[in-house]
């Protein structure tokens, strides 16, 4: 079976991290503590007392003073690995955790789960062809030497960057090695560890260059099981859930987020709220039980998501495309079907394309197939199409020679729509008012990825509302706008009602505007 040495980072809550120690070597496991040599000494000395007589604890033999970023916290984890190697020849694998860190499995599914496949976890992705970084430096992490903490000493950090920067005073990577990036929180096996230790022995060159490099725990560990380890012997994902914030900070788990945790498809969280006392216990009782299932669905990262972003409405995360690149052209007109079902905005679409002469194309910024002629390049990824989105629509006008242009666009792309109203070109609004029962908004979650098939019904239920609200705010917001040339379609209305706001829409002779009223089915579901 499984038993697992802890590998536990801390520099605060003695009574925590006494508390936790105890709780993981309770199952049959051990832990290796190092205590930041900047905290208390009484701390430290609390406790080591408070442990003394658990043989399942041990501490690192040298207390390093560790900075956010700085080659101290890669020191302090090897010093912590090599005492938890000497003290426990049984343990199989090892397992990075901070005083933060929870479990969100019991102790007999972890167990299960290290012995189900002989596998490393750890996050190690190309360190320059990935996307891992999102922002600030990225190649002069590793080519300049960095001797002081940009946190703690920006001043000096960035002037020593600047100096090499200006001399030309750069390193080479060394040779042999690939360099790989990825999260700090990791579960190695027994003989990667011991392959790491004697990799670090040998190799005094590469250690030499990662104690100058920067944020090197997101990069040391990750390139050299990478460089030891067969490829087909790791999986490249962390078992610890973290996520983080728009602003790059971590995501706190709070008392009412224990049944979300319970579901991810992880066994520790990072990290858990101090004051939390209630989720700390609960997770802690967790640990002992035996006999649990664990129904996975993974949902976490868009539930924060969508949660966190219902409370940031109106901001803006890039400049206007017309800001930047100029106007459409005052001769041009574009007519905006803005539906949050689809399905009836493509029926809309359909019908124009058959009883008018104006172009009518579908989601182009959301969905590859929306009936666009062959335009090359610029329209071959989604990707490409939200990058150049007011050349993909200059483009739509010229090739389909046309001064006017049918565009379907979801509610939630507000600012998009405000782009469109400001532009030199006549704008035009279509908005679809459906209303959304309960079997819609399920489907709607599943679609989106808020919830999945395996989401149990109470949780999904708790959101119908909260879902729900959510996109009728976003119609109101639409409504707000107080776009000039605004009309209103919905299956409340009558026919007749619906045909009029077509007409005005597309000028196009009423009995046209009827046809495209009277579309069979126009509304459902």
């Amino acid at each position: 079976m499984a038993r697992i040495a802890f590998i536990l980072l801390t520099h605060k809550d003695p009574k925590g991290v006494i508390a936790q120690a105890r709780r993981l070597t309770a199952a049959g496991d051990y832990v290796a503590i190092h205590f930041d040599a900047r905290a208390n000494s009484d701390d430290f000395r609390a406790i080591r007392t408070a442990l003394a007589d658990d043989p399942g604890v041990t501490f690192a033999r040298k207390r390093l003073k560790c900075g956010w970023g700085e080659w101290s916290l890669v020191a302090a984890t090897l010093e912590a690995l090599k005492a938890a190697a000497d003290a426990f020849p049984q343990a199989t694998h090892f397992y990075m955790l901070s005083g933060d860190c929870l479990p969100i499995k019991s102790a007999e599914y972890v167990h299960n789960f290290l012995d189900a496949e002989d596998f490393d976890y750890i996050e190690s992705f190309d360190f320059f062809e990935s996307d891992w970084i999102k922002t600030g430096i990225k190649a002069e992490r590793l080519i300049y030497r960095h001797w002081f903490n940009e946190r703690t000493q920006k001043r000096l950090f960035y002037a020593s960057m600047g100096l090499q920067q200006r001399f030309g005073l750069t390193r080479d990577i060394p040779k042999d090695i690939r360099m790989m990036i990825g999260s700090q929180w990791w579960c190695l096996r027994r003989e990667t560890v011991e392959s790491v230790m004697t990799f670090c022995e040998s190799r005094p060159d590469v250690m030499r260059f990662f104690a100058t490099t920067w944020i090197p725990d997101e990069t040391f560990f990750q390139t050299l099981v990478a460089h030891l380890v067969p490829r087909r012997q790791i999986r490249t994902r962390t078992l610890t859930f973290l996520m983080f914030t728009d602003y790059g900070m971590p995501v706190t788990f709070y008392n009412d987020h224990y049944d979300l945790l319970l579901r991810q498809d992880y066994l520790f969280a990072r990290k858990i709220s101090p004051e939390s006392l209630e989720l700390r216990d609960r997770l802690g009782a967790l640990w002992q039980e035996t006999g649990m299932e664990f129904p996975l669905s993974g949902e976490g990262p868009r539930l924060f998501q969508f949660l966190v972003g219902r409370g940031r409405v109106g901001r803006r995360f890039a400049p206007r495309f017309w800001e930047t690149e100029g106007s459409l052209g005052r001769s041009r007109m574009v007519l905006l079907i803005v539906a949050k079902k689809w399905h009836i905005a493509k029926r809309l679409t359909d019908g124009i394309r058959a009883t008018t002469d104006i172009p009518a194309v579908d989601y182009v910024f959301n969905e590859l197939a929306a009936n666009l002629p062959d335009m090359g390049g610029v329209a071959s990824t989604l990707d490409k199409r939200q990058r150049h989105r007011r050349a993909l629509v200059k483009m739509l006008f010229d090739q389909m020679e046309t001064p006017n242009l049918v565009l379907c666009l979801d509610p939630s792309a507000l600012s998009l729509i405000a782009d469109f109203a400001s532009d030199r070109a006549e704008t035009r609004i279509l908005f679809v008012d459906s209303p959304f029962d309960d079997d819609y908004l399920r489907g709607h979650m599943i679609r989106v990825g808020l919830v999945s098939v395996g989401t149990p019904s109470e949780v999904v239920d708790r959101l119908l509302p909260v879902v729900r609200g959510d996109l009728e705010h976003e119609a109101e917001r639409l409504r707000d706008m107080d776009f000039a040339r605004f009309e209103v379609i919905s299956p409340e209305r009558t026919t007749d009602h619906n045909a009029e706001a077509i007409q005005r829409f597309l000028d196009v002779p009423p009995e046209t505007a009827q046809q495209l009223a009277e579309i069979p089915h126009l509304f459902a579901d």
